[in-house]
């Protein structure tokens, strides 16, 4: 009998011990001998840019934003093989299955309109190899999902979205993996099949030369899949300019489902500096704050934070010394020369102070956190070059408060539609244009009245006996 309760008491340990293992990422329960899934949401990942760690959290934001959405698919990543151990491991510990695959050479690179940052995009014809699912959803990683999109596994062997009026865009389709395509492909690209672009984009439009003549996708009720080629309706890739123009989603021709991010590289949504000027920057970062968070850059930013506020308080009680090694010093040379000199000097000085801060700050921080370091930064170095040479504080501070101003006018939230706000930032600019400047002309001025003041105490001769009088 004892060793009947033992045993029985093992069986029950090494069950439990499964049923927790079978405990996902992202808090699910998998039952234990479930089927494998038959469909994945697919993106791909690849080394070789500047812009590399921010697609990296990119990825990571989107699938980890399927995971919440319940999607009943699986999640993956294609991987070049150089993409680094530590990330791999931190998406496989998001619940994402990863596949390590080598470069595909692009054979586009001599072409006179080949852009280096697609070098790599053909990585996106491994999504035809997972032929171990009966239907891939292929990503690219500036897509913000607002709501499940799994009835688009039921559409056929190829679908996707017109943004453009004639040509699909390649940031959203749906395939059916298969070797004999994945090869052909493969064949296709290294004969030089016609590719516009050079990119994914341009390869996919040309084998896929007909999409447009096809049906629109509508699934079906009874949850079969379909055969075939078929165009997606806008709402599964709906281009952000659309947003922008009525700063609102209302597309009546589909669901609202995917919003993409297919304009210049330098605003994705991630960036902090891309929210206010593209509102939806602050949509995306809301998905990041509640499926990633911002771990990785909080501590940079304390440390910013703190050297900022630091230098505010040196510059204050270093004033007189400072002010002494620019202008307590007897000239060598005319008082002309040294005025254009330090007319020069100033200008890039104030120019520095408010663009070195904008390029240390992590580029993918909450753009709530990002905006205020950034003025905390230009103040703390514009208090530097005040100190230093003496200048009227609000002539240089004319500029930080111009910046101020901007965002409230472009993160305003009751405009009718976008061409108010563009219209309202522009008179904005235009308004603000001729203070600056005006800040400009006091900040020059006040150089040369400092100039030819020291001037004539240390007893160099001056021309312009008229102003002298005055000191």
């Amino acid at each position: 009998m004892g060793w009947s309760v033992r045993l029985w008491w093992l069986v029950a340990a090494a069950a439990w011990a499964a049923a927790a293992a079978a405990v996902g990422a992202e808090g699910e329960v998998v039952a234990v001998g479930a089927a494998p899934r038959r469909h994945a949401y697919a993106a791909m990942m690849y080394m070789g840019t500047p812009r590399d760690y921010e697609f990296y959290v990119a990825t990571r934001v989107m699938m980890r934003s399927l995971g919440r959405l319940s999607a009943s698919a699986d999640r993956v990543v294609i991987a070049s093989l150089d993409v680094p151990p530590r990330w791999v491991q931190a998406l496989k510990d998001d619940g994402v299955k990863v596949v390590s695959v080598e470069n595909l050479k692009n054979p586009y690179e001599k072409q006179e309109n080949f852009n280096t940052r697609f070098k790599l995009t053909l990585n996106k014809l491994y999504a035809w190899s997972l032929v171990s699912y009966e239907r891939v959803v292929m990503l690219d990683s500036d897509n913000i999902f607002l709501q499940n999109t799994d009835e688009l596994f039921q559409c056929g062997r190829f679908c996707a979205v017109f943004i453009n009026p004639c040509i699909f865009h390649t940031g959203l389709f749906v395939l059916k993996p298969s070797m004999d395509v994945f090869k052909n492909m493969l064949h296709e690209v290294a004969v030089g099949r016609e590719n516009p672009d050079g990119a994914d984009q341009g390869f996919l439009a040309s084998y896929f030369p007909d999409l447009l003549d096809q049906p629109m996708f509508h699934p079906p009720a009874n949850g079969t899949k379909l055969e075939g080629t078929y165009r997606l309706p806008l709402g599964y890739q709906m281009d952000a300019s659309y947003y922008y123009l009525k700063l609102r989603w209302s597309i009546p021709c589909g669901p609202n489902s995917v919003i993409t991010f297919p304009s210049a590289p330098w605003f994705k949504p991630w960036y902090w500096w891309s929210w206010p000027v593209l509102p939806l920057g602050l949509s995306w970062h809301e998905q990041r704050r509640e499926n990633l968070g911002y771990s990785s850059e909080i501590p940079v930013v304390l440390i910013q934070a703190v050297l900022y506020i630091g230098v505010i308080a040196v510059t204050r009680l270093a004033r007189p010394s400072l002010s002494k090694m620019c202008y307590n010093r007897r000239m060598e040379k005319s008082t002309m020369f040294l005025l254009s000199l330090l007319r020069v000097v100033v200008a890039w000085s104030i120019l520095a102070a408010y663009t070195i801060p904008f390029f240390i700050i992590p580029r993918t921080v909450h753009p709530l956190l990002g905006w205020p370091l950034y003025l905390l930064g230009s103040f703390s170095l514009s208090s530097i070059v005040i100190n230093i040479f003496l200048l009227h504080p609000l002539s240089v501070f004319t500029t930080w408060f111009g910046i101020i101003g901007a965002l409230f006018v472009m993160s305003f939230p009751w405009y009718l539609n976008g061409v108010v706000r563009a219209l309202a930032v522009f008179a904005y600019a235009f308004c603000c244009a001729p203070l600056i400047w005006a800040s400009l002309v006091k900040t020059m001025s006040s150089i040369q009245v400092l100039v030819e003041r020291d001037a004539f105490r240390l007893g160099e001769p001056n021309q312009n006996a008229e102003f002298t009088k005055l000191y």
